[in-house]
């Protein structure tokens, strides 16, 4: 089963920011953004730290 991560992305446009910026700003690996480009599921602890630097919860935005 694929995970959208469509509001991920959304959010991300709406802030002008790019997919590298939460790899430099969180410490992500491009790898992971890239499984997260596909739909594919990413760990907790990744979600975790989107969601902490946008000041949301998972249910919310991802």
């Amino acid at each position: 089963m694929k995970t959208s991560y469509n509001n991920l992305w959304k959010m991300l446009i709406d802030r002008n920011m790019q997919k590298k910026d939460l790899i430099d700003k969180l410490g992500i690996s491009s790898t992971t953004i890239a499984k997260m480009g596909k739909g594919d599921k990413v760990s907790l602890d990744v979600l975790e730290r989107i969601c902490a630097y946008f000041d949301c919860n998972i249910g919310d935005k991802l």
